[in-house]
């Protein structure tokens, strides 16, 4: 595959924004989208207009998944298997998404695996460990890369990161899982920082601690109950790819815990969500 179209300047961009406009007719590109997060925001995504593409690894089981979203929906509906990871793989279903949908008007990277058990990091085996680390970083990294250029072309774009908690107070014996989401969210950081004077931006979403097969193997969620309903997800992803976020690129954002309403009117501080001056509270997320 080739490597994309030149990536012009900010001052030679294309026009043209989502800001404000109805998410109908656009395109959302979804990985991890066969099950859990992914498939409530291809879902969700779709109600509300978008054509989805979901992007996971088990290529029946996607395929079976974007048909029921495209019945529930009635949204053109693509399935692309790929691993996140496979930069080829990873080229060619972006480009026939491009081909068969359009190209991509927002991004979510949700694909990522977490460490196969609740142990310190040098009990660890280190190929499972590198692998947690990439599924988040090489994925999102190869993901964008893939996308960014169009969308830069266009001046239209958004990307959403799924982030986590623990990629701002680790969790020890989940050391893969928060070493790979901190090191996500600095790429959002720097991507949205090179974007800066574009249309394209570029956001962390915490999703809070959803009910899903993931969550529910993991020890230290057994037992809770107090969920995030995933269209809080749904509403806040929605949101940015609308455009009525912007403010908030490159920033970390809370779904479930941060109010939309305040979100939309309120404006950062240059130091907001990027350093803390005050001790973690019992409200701060962990997923």
């Amino acid at each position: 595959m080739g490597e994309g179209p030149p990536a012009p300047r900010p001052s030679q961009a294309r026009g043209g924004s989502l800001q404000g406009a109805a998410l109908s007719g656009s395109v959302a590109l979804v990985t991890g989208a066969s099950s859990g997060i992914g498939r409530h925001l291809a879902e969700g995504l779709a109600t509300r207009g978008m054509a989805v593409a979901g992007m996971a690894r088990n290529g029946e089981r996607l395929a079976a998944t974007m048909d029921e979203v495209a019945a529930a929906t009635g949204a053109r509906t693509l399935a692309v298997p790929a691993d996140v990871t496979d930069r080829a793989a990873v080229e060619e279903a972006v480009a026939r998404v491009r081909e068969e949908l359009g190209p991509v008007d927002l991004l979510v990277n949700n694909a990522g695996v977490i460490d196969a058990a609740e142990e310190p990091l040098w009990e660890a085996d280190p190929d499972q460990w590198w692998s947690v680390v990439e599924s988040h970083v090489r994925g999102a990294f190869l993901l964008a890369r893939a996308v960014v250029p169009w969308m830069v072309l266009r001046n239209r774009g958004r990307v959403v990161d799924l982030a986590s908690g623990m990629g701002v107070r680790a969790r020890p014996e989940y050391s893969a899982y928060s070493v790979a989401k901190t090191g996500l969210m600095r790429m959002t950081e720097a991507l949205a920082g090179a974007l800066e004077g574009l249309d394209v931006r570029a956001f962390d979403v915490a999703p809070g601690v959803v009910d899903t097969p993931m969550t529910r193997a993991m020890p230290m969620w057994h037992g809770f109950t107090d969920w995030t309903p995933p269209e809080r997800v749904v509403e806040l992803v929605a949101a940015i790819a609308a455009g009525e976020l912007d403010q908030w690129s490159g920033r970390f954002l809370r779904a479930g815990a941060d109010d939309l309403a305040v979100l939309r009117a309120t404006t950062p501080q240059d130091a907001a969500r990027q350093l803390r001056l005050q001790p973690y509270g019992d409200d701060d997320p962990l997923a």
